[in-house]
């Protein structure tokens, strides 16, 4: 991978660009990790597997090792077969040092309740799972969920994910990495929760109607970014943007 913007000194490692500062005061700060095609693309058939490369996929570890937290909506969860994070012990070594736990701990947004509470997700994982679901969700499935994860209650009807992400901050996360949905990515920009994006831009084409990055309703005010970094590896743009 090379870094394209800014210009850094040769031998520089290029991931560092992604390195987090001190969040904004107030609660933890939001970064929103993405893949899509050179066309617009987020999903193919309904996953984003098709759009990666092992550049990608290398991000995608890194900026898990650096979170707090990571949140993920229920839609994804299913459609991309979650499983639990796993890092290499290297990197487990580093996130302990800086007084982060080992392995970060996977939120799922989910407003039914209605997983799977088989699957290894739950079971194997290491950094136990939370949940965080509305007071009005099936009292049975919130007993289940709370057998294997522990549940945060934000809204009622749906997720207020303000009050989800300041319950993650009262449990001592400083930084949220999302990794969407595009719907979820979409409520967190029209709640003015998304502090920083992401961007893989694939050197592929799909057309059909995949989703977007941002999916669903429209923002009534768009966030204006900025670009702060620009990398590229294999054809593949690597963009990060910080919210203006």
């Amino acid at each position: 991978m090379r870094q394209l913007f800014p210009q850094s000194p040769d031998g520089a490692d290029p991931l560092e660009v992604y390195q987090l500062e001190d969040p904004p005061s107030g609660g933890p700060a939001v970064r929103v990790n993405m893949v899509a095609s050179a066309d617009g693309a987020a999903m193919v058939k309904g996953r984003s597997e098709a759009l990666g490369g092992p550049a990608d996929r290398r991000l995608f570890h890194h900026l898990r090792s650096l979170t707090d937290v990571i949140m993920v909506g229920a839609g994804t969860v299913r459609a991309e077969h979650y499983g639990p994070a796993r890092l290499d012990a290297s990197v487990q070594t580093r996130r302990s040092a800086r007084g982060q736990a080992p392995q970060p701990p996977i939120a799922v947004v989910t407003r039914s309740c209605e997983l799977d509470w088989s699957t290894p997700f739950f079971t194997d994982a290491s950094s136990r799972p939370i949940v965080i679901t509305v007071d009005d969700a099936p009292s049975e499935r919130v007993g289940d969920a709370s057998n294997v994860a522990d549940v945060l209650v934000a809204g009622h009807g749906d997720v207020d994910l303000s009050k989800a992400i300041a319950a993650l901050g009262e449990r001592g996360a400083r930084w949220v990495l999302v990794e969407g949905g595009p719907i979820l990515n979409t409520q967190l920009a029209a709640g003015g929760l998304l502090d920083e994006l992401c961007l893989t831009v694939s050197p592929r084409l799909f057309a059909g109607d995949g989703a977007r990055v941002l999916n669903g309703i429209e923002i009534p005010n768009p966030l204006d970014m900025t670009l702060a970094s620009v990398c590229e590896e294999d054809g593949f743009l690597f963009l990060r943007y910080t919210r203006s």
